[in-house]
């Protein structure tokens, strides 16, 4: 079977190791892959975003299933093209990726679904969104409505931050125009967060495991929120009890509403959930795989990916189950200094054969581009994910952290105290 998968991050380097080891597997190509997918797959020059240029190269190559890492070509899109084509897409279609696209209709859809969440609100005026704010004191929750890769929600612990925060996002647009042209103001919920993720077909999911995610830059979960600083898995809060509550209480609901709306989702779900006293409540819906999550149930996954998601495509989920190691994973970010803010690219790591020498430890390539002489140079923000697994976690810990020691790249920074929840 051809494979075209979409993306160069970290997400889709755990993704092509994973589907590389399917025997369904013929041919793998990465647009625009990275310098570590190349080594599994043929990377071709072809942005993620550029729909019309990856529809025209998976039918010029024949290509069976399109995987679809980033959001951004979903809610373009994509699958939708696909579709049309006749070509298998793993991915929901625009209108469902609106889960993701917009704050605000996902919290339409999960309020019509009785899916428990916060109370909130949506404003286009910013004016109104700081009224608001004030009205209701803080901590409070501010979100740019649409796409904001991974760094549009902004939990402000007093009245004036929520107030920069609205400033931010809606009048300096920090996030580009169409990401801050509203607010969604929510609800800070209290507990602990989760990232859960489901394979759905449009009717059946089918869960696929649960990570949890380190979003601030600093160390003690300080400083911005960034697109994930480190991931681990199995979370030991999330008990097998609450991933059947969360099936029953989010996804099914959420997937008859969009079934109800004419857009039914099929694709993975993820569902950002806040762990509280009264059970699992709704933070946020993605249309796609987490990162660095992915990478953490990667390490951890035992079936044969491909074949899920090709059952995912096909409407065959109900009979379809899903095999996991009972070792535990969890996975470093290293990421260029400056991140989330302004940073440098074109810098050198070395290292890297001696980190993946480390027993148990795996290095994922995420901003990464090819330099003369075989040189992995820096080309983004996150740069690599460094996993390691264990029969414990500490044992998985312990593994990441030897192997990102290993890695030689004084541009580059990492935190020092992922899974801190769960080793204290």
């Amino acid at each position: 079977m051809k494979v075209l998968l979409v993306g160069g991050g970290g997400r889709e380097h755990a993704l092509a190791w994973a589907l590389s080891k399917s025997p369904l597997l013929t041919k793998l190509w990465a647009a625009p892959g990275n310098a570590g997918i190349a080594e599994l797959a043929e990377c071709v020059p072809i942005a993620a975003e550029d729909v019309s240029g990856l529809l025209a190269f998976a039918r010029d190559r024949a290509v069976d299933l399109v995987v679809v890492g980033p959001e951004a070509p979903l809610i373009a899109g994509l699958a939708d093209s696909c579709a049309a084509a006749g070509i298998r897409c793993f991915g929901p279609s625009a209108a469902a990726a609106r889960l993701e696209g917009s704050k605000a209709f996902a919290r339409e859809v999960a309020d019509a679904a009785g899916v428990p969440g916060p109370r909130w609100r949506r404003f286009d005026d910013p004016a109104a969104a700081r009224g608001y704010v004030r009205d209701q004191g803080a901590p409070i929750v501010v979100k740019a409505d649409g796409l904001a890769a991974g760094k549009g929600v902004v939990v402000a612990a007093t009245v004036p931050e929520a107030e920069a925060a609205v400033a931010d996002i809606m009048e300096s647009r920090v996030h580009g125009a169409a990401a801050g042209a509203a607010v969604v103001v929510e609800e800070c919920l209290v507990g602990e967060e989760v990232s859960f993720f489901a394979l759905c077909d449009g009717e059946a999911a089918l869960p696929l495991g649960a990570a949890q995610d380190h979003k601030r830059v600093g160390e003690g979960d300080t400083g911005p929120n960034t697109g994930g600083m480190g991931a681990y898995s199995p979370p030991p809060a999330f008990t097998d009890a609450l991933r059947d509550e969360a099936m029953a209480r989010v996804v099914r609901p959420t997937l008859a509403e969009m079934v109800r709306r004419a857009a039914p989702f099929r694709g993975v779900l993820f569902v950002g959930l806040m762990l509280t006293a009264t059970g699992p409540r709704l933070i946020e819906f993605n249309a796609r795989f987490g990162d660095p999550e992915c990478q953490a149930l990667m390490l951890r996954l035992r079936s044969d990916l491909l074949e899920a998601l090709l059952a995912a495509c096909d409407g065959r989920l109900a009979d379809t189950d899903l095999r996991w190691s009972d070792a535990h994973s969890l996975v470093v970010v290293a990421a260029a200094r400056g991140y989330p803010g302004a940073y440098g690219k074109g810098s050198t790591i070395r290292g890297l054969d001696r980190a993946a020498a480390v027993p148990r430890a795996r290095v994922f390539h995420a901003g990464t581009g090819a330099g003369p002489d075989g040189a992995v140079l820096a080309n983004g923000g996150r740069v690599l994910g460094v996993g390691g697994t264990g029969s414990t976690l500490r044992e998985a810990h312990d593994a990441a952290y030897e192997a990102t020691a290993a890695i030689d790249w004084p541009e580059g920074f990492y935190r020092r105290d992922i899974g801190h929840r769960a080793l204290r």
